[in-house]
């Protein structure tokens, strides 16, 4: 009954108070500091745990709780019992000892994570390894986001570790790019983000399987597992033979409980080359001109996960030589590169984007790479940079190429300064590519056909449009080879901004941003959208995928032929 819970709820509630309260004076009465562990949320540290095997804590009624290098903080019931105190005085050899007090009920709780703790003679080491041989069984059992479901529904094992086994494989075998763990008030769901769209794979996870999967996601990840309140952000690798694979972790507190995302880096899908990420010839002639310079600021736009690092890190592997040196600051870094000089953002010690530049003109340089310009001191930096003879590239968070003008000149930086620094602006955008297995064409009828040709014959001189005097047309439909999605894989579509002389007079005029575009479009602009309808045209992807991403296409009752 509601009444009698609430009761019991109000009688605990007492006796925890009374209990915390008779602590505090225990530990004043004997000198020592008093810590309510429960309700504070002290963060305790598996690896402190490690420290006291578990049997030997509960006869001393104490627990390891935090280690800093040789400083440790041990949490005890009465310091006074004998083999508490002989606890104490072992410790007291090998580290720097900080004793707090704390109630019986608090030492329960703590003494529940030394199931998380390894084995004598073992150790976390944030590390899932996944025989070659089972994921290649995974590959081929899960096919689609249905089968994972099924194998979920299915499992049966008490091991966590093997449930979460089954989400990474799982995961990697339908090439997902993030996995999506959410609670509910009674189930867990479990989603993953494929090709750039967030897919449901099930509803239904049990919530005490699917609080022991985040549970041991925050262990690999190295975070606190009874901080439940706040957000945390960590790593793991998975071994796969002789392949290793980040997997970068964000915990946040929700309603029902902890929200995990896994964001899976895998350095295979960044080994691409420049050639490969969906150019059109013309404009990787732009680019290749461009990123061969001495110096100058190349910007990539767009939004988080729309490509950027993948492209920025191409140009640096397409000029990496020995006689160059090239130094980057990122935020974190996702991928190590092989001849690069790589360094991170550091908050808490003031190591900013700002700060690191600076540290990183005193290295020689030759090429720089800036995870992102956030600020004005930073875009400063990086202007100044790019004209004392350094090729500086980095991001930026714009809507499209032409936009980064207004939006550096927003943050501080000085046009007559902008103008001769900045060379080109590249914005991009990831399109699913249609599977080729199951692609079905459209038949282009006499208005549709009419349209193309009026779009083609707008578009600027340096887009050979020989190449796209037989259009082809396609929609997505599905089949087993691409788990019944219509899709398989992306790719990119470019907007090249090229600052030449008539946009860099134009520049010191501060002019508005509809000027800029209107003037790049007669510096041969092509937009994102027209390089998406190009890629609709070679049968790459559809006009569902390209509308999207940027918006319905002009006269786009005309395309409607071309869709599902």
């Amino acid at each position: 009954m509601p009444q009698i819970k609430e009761l019991s709820e109000r009688l605990e509630k007492q006796r925890r108070e009374t209990e915390e309260k008779d602590t505090k004076r225990r530990a004043e009465k004997v000198g020592y500091k008093y810590l309510d562990l429960i309700s504070v949320h002290v963060p305790t540290e598996i690896k402190a745990m490690a420290l006291v095997p578990e049997a030997e804590a509960k006869e001393a009624l104490a627990t390891p709780l935090q280690i800093v290098r040789k400083k440790l903080v041990l949490a005890v019931f009465d310091p006074e019992l004998a083999k508490t105190k002989a606890l104490i005085e072992k410790l007291k050899k090998n580290y720097e000892l900080e004793v707090v007090v704390v109630s019986k009920t608090a030492l329960v709780h703590a003494w529940e994570y030394y199931q998380y703790v390894a084995p004598e003679g073992g150790e976390i080491s944030g590390r899932v390894e996944i025989n070659k041989e089972r994921l290649e069984g995974f590959e081929k059992t899960l096919r689609s986001l249905e089968d994972l479901g099924g194998a979920i529904k299915d499992f049966e094992s008490p091991y966590t570790s093997e449930l979460l086994e089954i989400f990474l494989a799982g995961a990697m075998a339908l090439s997902a790019s993030d996995i999506h763990l959410e609670p509910l008030e009674q189930k867990g769901v479990l989603r993953l983000r494929i090709d750039g769209l967030l897919h449901n794979v099930s509803s239904e996870i049990e919530k005490q399987k699917f609080q022991s999967v985040v549970t041991r996601i925050k262990l690999l990840s190295n975070l606190k597992l009874n901080i439940h309140d706040r957000p945390q952000d960590g790593r793991f690798t998975i071994s796969i033979g002789d392949r290793d694979i980040e997997i970068r972790t964000s915990i946040i507190p929700s309603e029902y409980g902890e929200t995990a995302v896994l964001r899976i880096l895998d350095p295979a899908s960044l080994k691409v080359n420049l050639e490969e990420l969906g150019w059109r010839k013309d404009d990787l002639a732009i680019v290749k001109r461009e990123i061969e310079k001495p110096n100058g600021l190349i910007l990539n736009t767009g939004p988080t996960g729309s490509g950027k690092t993948t492209t920025l890190y191409a140009f640096l592997r397409k000029i990496t030589t020995p006689e160059v040196k090239i130094i980057t600051i990122e935020d974190p870094i996702e991928y190590h590169l092989p001849g690069i000089s790589q360094t991170q953002v550091d908050q808490g010690s003031g190591y900013t984007f700002a700060s690191g530049l600076r540290s990183i003109l005193r290295q020689d340089p030759d090429v720089i790479l800036v995870g992102e310009v956030r600020d004005k001191e930073t875009s400063e930096i990086a202007l100044n940079a790019s004209l004392t003879g350094h090729l500086v590239f980095s991001t930026l968070h714009t809507n499209d190429a032409v936009g980064a003008i207004p939006r550096l000149i927003d943050l501080g930086a000085k046009p007559q300064v902008l103008g001769p620094a900045l060379t080109l602006v590249i914005a991009q955008r990831l399109v699913r590519v249609l599977c080729p297995k199951c692609k079905t064409e459209k038949k282009i009828d006499e208005k549709l056909k009419a349209r193309i040709e009026k779009f083609l014959a707008g578009l600027p001189e340096r887009v050979n449009k020989k190449d796209y005097q037989k259009p082809k047309i396609y929609a997505a439909r599905g089949c087993k080879s691409c788990g019944n999605l219509g899709y398989r894989g992306r790719t990119s579509i470019f907007e090249l901004f090229v600052v030449s002389e008539k946009i860099e007079e134009a520049i010191y005029k501060n002019p508005t941003e509809l000027e800029l575009k209107s003037l790049a479009k007669e510096e041969s602009l092509v937009t994102m959208q027209e390089d998406g309808v190009l890629k609709v045209l070679k049968g790459i992807t559809s006009v569902e995928e390209v509308e999207r991403l940027t918006g319905p296409l002009p006269e786009s009752g005309l395309w409607a032929s071309a869709k599902n």
